[in-house]
């Protein structure tokens, strides 16, 4: 059979291994023997190996010795070392040598059936139990969608959909991650009828059944676990959705503890503008605009939106009578994370230090308008993978691994969300209209009022109104906002980018998630 895995079976006594080379040849694997390194190392040459057998003592050319050019001419090779002993260097020598694994003489067949399962069909057995566990919780969790779930439970149902989008990315069953996606999309037509049930008694008359959201997302979530004598580094990951906190803790339990790992539901608009100023200021907009008439800008308005959060946040500590010694740094580009590598000791001496971090902002508004994060970028697989890479060789991590050999908490949260957007809905509205493409507010739109959740009392939801007339409209699961001026240009423009500003599992429910060191 042309697709039979071929193994390359190197021993000095080859003739003596024929009952296991015979037992192997019935189970459908094809075998090349070779009674020495020199031949081994030119049937490397001539055949396209699968898994090499390889005899660590044989006259001539050793094992290792010919380990090195098995590797040299095919370094992606299994390479499964036999042994008549388990000598503690020849192993570490072995292992050093990029060997997947080692049996001990004499070899019964059973083990080698039991070594080639697990080098060359890991991957498919893996595949195959990820997809079984999966369609097990697939009815479970398509009814629990449809069973009128509270805040808590809508996280819970969320996380669970991450979860199984990890695992079958590393699965790589394309097959059920379609399926998988279908739920998703499923869940958030769900979760958006239950944001537009509940969003206005959130924050008209909130009560036990109302999430931590952005406003009270460090009073509830941070300041009460600062602790006198150990600094607390709060890291404001832009855009970091859920699924990019879980890409990236591998990295970071490497250096620190996870002691909780937490949510918080963002307000609306899922901005930077909105949420992130209300996370500092501990209000929400209109109280932020009542209160700092003269730092609060509306959308339309010339200017950085989010240039005073150091005084907000000061400002919130005051209201709280929260005596606490705080640092806060913008990091808005390379230069400014290597000056936090240089400075992240001088910060040991403060009860909290704010770092915001506004890389993964900055690569989803990137992905739209350059060509090549589009290929780099093109679906959540890809968008996860790229902030894995960013994280792990950014100044960000740099600074933290400073952080390693310190008595310190370090808190990990976001200000929002973004989704990856697929159908375009039409709006009309005047100049002054807001261009983001997952809300909008304006004078005089024109919409289909089933892609949205509409306000047309902004203050009902606790944001500024910019004008007498104004109507807020957000963009309902992963609908996005097109003029219909160069409609068909636009809506191919836009369509697969990450967004953010609207009604989302993705853009709502994101992490915030308490560590120590170890």
């Amino acid at each position: 059979m042309a697709n039979e895995p071929t193994i390359l079976w190197v021993d000095d006594e080859i003739e003596l291994l024929k009952p296991q080379i015979l037992f192997l040849k019935e189970k459908g694997y094809n075998i090349i023997e070779a009674s020495n390194g020199i031949d081994a190392i030119e049937k490397c040459r001539d055949e396209v190996l699968d898994i090499v057998f390889l005899d660590e003592q044989m006259p001539g050319r050793s094992g290792l010795e010919t380990l090195t050019d098995i590797k040299t001419i095919q370094p992606n090779v299994p390479v499964v070392m036999i042994t008549k002993s388990e000598e503690e260097n020849l192993m570490e020598d072995a292992i050093g040598s990029q060997i997947s694994d080692y049996l001990i003489k004499p070899v019964k067949p059973q083990q080698v059936l039991l070594t080639l399962k697990k080098l060359l069909e890991n991957r498919r057995l893996i595949s195959e139990k990820t997809t079984s566990e999966y369609q097990k919780q697939f009815q479970q969790i398509f009814s629990r969608i449809n069973e009128g779930l509270n805040q808590e439970e809508w996280a819970e149902i969320y996380r669970k959909l991450i979860y199984w989008e990890l695992e079958l990315d590393n699965a790589k069953t394309a097959e059920m991650r379609d399926v998988l996606a279908m739920q998703k999309s499923e869940a958030n037509t769900e979760f958006c009828k239950f944001i537009i049930r509940n969003y206005k008694s959130w924050i008209q008359k909130p009560d036990e059944n109302t999430p931590v959201m952005s406003h009270s997302l460090l009073k509830t979530k941070v300041f009460p676990f600062i602790e006198p004598g150990v600094p607390t580094f709060l890291v404001v990951i832009d855009n970091l959705r859920f699924d990019q906190w879980k890409i990236i803790q591998p990295i970071v339990a490497e250096s620190f503890r996870v002691t909780d790992e937490d949510y918080f539901y963002s307000i609306l608009p899922t901005s930077t503008h909105y949420s992130r100023n209300a996370i500092f200021a501990g209000l929400m907009p209109l109280d932020i605009e009542k209160r700092f008439p003269n730092l609060w800008l509306n959308d339309e308005d010339e200017g950085g939106k989010n240039m005073h959060e150091q005084e907000f946040l000061a400002d919130q500590l005051v209201r709280l009578k929260k005596n606490i010694k705080f640092t806060y740094t913008k990091i808005t580009n390379h230069n400014n994370g290597k000056d936090l590598v240089d400075n992240i000791y001088n910060m040991m001496k403060n009860d909290l230090n704010v770092i915001v971090y506004n890389f993964v902002d900055m690569l989803s508004h990137a992905r739209t308008e350059m060509d090549v994060l589009k290929e780099l970028a093109s679906d959540e697989t890809a968008y996860r993978s790229i902030t894995q890479s960013w994280f792990e060789h950014s100044p960000l991590h740099d600074a933290l691994l400073k952080l390693t050999d310190k008595k310190v908490h370090l808190v990990i949260t976001t200000d929002h969300g973004t989704i990856r957007v697929k159908e375009p809905a039409k709006v009309i509205g005047d100049r002054e209209t807001t261009t983001n493409l997952r809300y909008k507010h304006g004078k005089n739109l024109n919409y289909n009022s089933k892609d949205v959740l509409e306000t047309r009392n902004p203050h009902e939801l606790m944001l500024p109104k910019p004008h007498v007339s104004s109507t807020y409209i957000f963009a309902k699961e992963d609908k996005y906002f097109v003029y219909p001026n160069n409609y068909n240009y636009h809506v191919n423009l836009y369509r697969n980018t990450f967004q953010h500003g609207g009604i989302s599992l993705e853009e709502m429910i994101v992490p915030v998630v308490r560590l120590e060191s170890k």
